[in-house]
């Protein structure tokens, strides 16, 4: 149960005064949570902040700067009816003149607002327009009254359209005074200078300085620690219940292993050698395995996942893979099924589509242990599915499932060893932050055969260019990937949808066109895959779900549009989608300038380096965690509060806290359970917080 002291941050956002159903729809958007809770809000973090200490005079203020201003009011020109012009109001100050701008206001209120004769302070940005100093929609207009209640520095928030940033800053006043006194779960040997939960919060939504505002500041890192104690004290916890429930020993004697490798058309690498090695030797103790795989795009993972699988079904047990989507289900079938029938492996496929009596014949398979081999996604896991003895788990792409759904799969048997599997290169704090001290293995050697991809950056007005391009190779017998960040036009944005980009190629090239995004249902979605990949179609326009997985060697161009949109690790696995044949292959990244620093370095980086592991080190150090782990597109498991570019210490000292509270309290049950409950319940922890529930 919940411990009732946090029910009221985890009420509806619309018990919060002034929230309304009109305001309650773009605070959904904002949260990314519908119905959004008091909770969300309070963990909306803030972007920018401003220091209303600046109060220079008019002739002071630097334009693009956000500054308070003392003037006097001193005429109005409404602008005439029907025009679109603003109404401007005059004022100044003993060092000269501004025009505050406002569009689409009551007259009669902006009179009140700013009565002609009066002193009244104004917050807000100074632009220059026609050489005179111009505030546009000034963030606040004060009377004496006012500026005295005017907070010394004031946080800035990310806003969607329909939310204005008062109505988001009263929002969080309001959540501010719901915030209970908790128990303090941070241990006494890590507390120093730190605020409480609950100060924290409001020092950081209501900074007194500067210092106080920033992530590097005090309330924020406080709040960033108790994350990252939550999820370590997750894994830490999970870890130990999978050593205490104990391994079998699964040792192998090679024989399937060898029919697997004479059929390859490869040798292994070294890196695929040494991979393996350690999975056996790790299947061959008595603990369980928990042994992370990461490989770049095209680096053989799956080969050492069905040669794992091999030393398990030798030891006469059973063995799944779990993949996040069907697509990728079906395409792991297609590399092991020829490879496993070389050695007399029957491989089953379980997904949503396997229905009726095919399902049924095929859970008698596996209950029976007649089927030695299943690939599947989350059907895997549902409680109809048992195995007669279960000795493998690999779970593939793993940042898709939540920790609950890993044990899920590992609870289908006794002692099953885990191998999880990543296509995406983690940096090393990473991994530790993600996933804990979990053993793992890199795949940095490309298998032989592998193209590099000839990259190149250009602006969106060469599209035409790419179009010709593109109608090239098509007529050469080639296919290619055209990649759209956004599946509709929406007016809040200038991206080029999928299906707009679709209707316009689909005139230029006919039936050779296909699309794919996340709105299709999995069984269009499959289809349209299926007919790419045999040949049937020979451009397909997608949203990223094309990033992981598929395997279309005649597949030899990339184009991907608004690349300043996407992460360096996101734009790595996208360009991996080519370069999968024989053919010299190209991927084009489309963006439109002006580019950031930040977007310029991205790209010039891809376009030299085709090493997933280096890129996921530059992505990290160019944009904090998000992108690394596609979380911003893809929605992994990261954290709202913590940044690792910012937080890395708090992340160590958040590991090593948790270690020794499980060393010491395995069951998590001493005196200081009550309160690490209780933070486990905030952080939505459920894999751990079910575990303690059962007992």
């Amino acid at each position: 149960m919940r411990p009732a002291s946090l029910d009221p941050l985890f009420s509806p956002l619309d018990s919060l005064p002034g929230i309304g159903p009109k305001l309650l729809r773009p605070f959904a958007r904002l949260l990314g949570r519908d119905p959004p809770r008091v909770l969300d809000l309070l963990a909306h973090m803030p972007s920018h902040f401003v220091d209303r200490r600046a109060r220079p005079t008019i002739a002071e203020a630097v334009p693009e700067t956000d500054v308070t201003l003392e003037v006097h009011v001193d005429s109005h020109q409404h602008p005439p009816e029907g025009s679109r012009a603003p109404h401007r109001t005059y004022v100044s100050d003993p060092s000269g003149s501004l025009v505050v701008a406002h569009f689409k206001m009551d007259r009669g209120r902006l009179e009140h607002m700013l009565p002609v004769g009066a002193t009244r302070w104004l917050c807000g940005r100074i632009s220059l327009y026609d050489g005179m100093r111009q505030m546009t929609h000034p963030d606040r207009v004060l009377d004496a009254a006012g500026l005295a209640r005017l907070p010394q520095v004031e946080q800035g928030y990310p806003l969607v359209e329909g939310l204005a940033a008062g109505y988001l800053r009263r929002a969080i006043e309001a959540a501010l005074g719901r915030v209970p006194e908790l128990p303090e779960w941070i241990p006494p040997d890590l507390t120093g200078p730190w605020p409480s939960f609950r100060d924290a919060l409001a020092r950081l939504h209501r900074p007194a300085t500067p210092e106080e505002a920033v992530p590097t500041g005090a309330p924020w890192r406080r709040l960033a620690f108790d994350e990252l104690f939550a999820h370590q004290l997750t894994l830490a916890f999970i870890r130990a219940r999978e050593e205490l429930a104990g391994g079998r020993v699964t040792v192998g004697d090679g024989q399937l292993s060898r029919l697997i490798l004479a059929a390859l058309p490869f040798a292994l690498t070294g890196a695929q050698q040494q991979a393996l090695a350690a999975i056996r030797a790790d299947l061959a103790a008595e603990t369980r395995m928990l042994r992370l795989l990461q490989g770049d795009v095209g680096s053989g993972k799956t080969v050492v996942a069905l040669l794992a699988a091999a030393t398990a079904m030798e030891a006469g047990r059973q063995a799944a893979l779990m993949a996040p989507t069907e697509i990728l289900a079906r395409q792991h079938h297609e590399t092991i099924a020829p490879l496993a029938e070389a050695a007399g492996i029957e491989v089953a496929v379980l997904t949503g589509r396997e229905k009726g009596k095919a399902r049924a014949a095929l859970l008698a398979g596996l209950a029976e242990g007649r089927t030695r081999l299943v690939i599947g996604t989350h059907a895997l896991i549902q409680d109809d599915v048992a195995f007669h003895d279960l000795g493998l788990a690999v779970v593939d792409e793993q940042h898709r499932f939540g920790v609950e759904q890993r044990l899920a799969l590992a609870r289908k048997g006794h002692g099953v060893d885990m191998l999880v599997m990543t296509a995406t290169p983690i940096p090393r704090t990473l991994v530790l932050t993600l996933f804990g001290d979990m053993d793992s293995s890199e795949l940095r050697e490309k298998p032989p055969g592998r193209q590099e991809v000839d990259t190149r950056a250009l602006p969106m007005d060469r599209l035409d260019e790419v179009v010709a391009g593109v109608g090239r190779a098509l007529a050469k017998g080639a296919q290619a990937y055209w990649i759209c960040p956004l599946v509709e036009e929406s007016e809040a944005s200038d991206l080029t949808s999928v299906t707009e980009r679709f209707e316009d190629l689909k005139a230029h090239f006919g039936d050779k066109v296909d699309v794919v995004h996340g709105r299709l249902s999995g069984a269009a979605k499959d289809a349209a895959m299926a007919r790419f990949a045999a040949g049937e179609t020979r451009l397909l326009v997608s949203t990223t779900v094309i990033e992981v997985g598929v395997n279309v060697p005649n597949a030899t161009l990339m184009v991907i549009e608004h690349a300043e949109r996407f992460g360096l690790a996101q734009l790595h696995q996208l360009r991996g989608r080519v370069g999968r044949g024989e053919k010299a292959s190209t991927c084009l990244l489309l963006y439109r300038g002006p580019l950031s620093e930040t977007a310029k370095a991205r790209l010039s980086i891809l376009r030299e380096s085709q090493d997933g592991f280096r890129l996921a080190e530059e992505d990290l150090r160019l944009r904090g965690e998000g992108d690394v782990l596609g979380t911003r597109q893809s929605g992994m498991p990261g954290f709202r509060i913590a940044r690792m570019e910012v937080h890395s210490a708090e992340m160590e000292a958040a590991r090593a806290a948790a270690a020794a509270v499980i060393r010491a309290d395995p069951e998590l049950t001493g005196p200081q359970a009550p309160a690490l409950h209780t933070l486990l319940y905030l952080h939505e922890r459920d894999a751990a917080v079910r575990l303690l529930s059962a007992g």
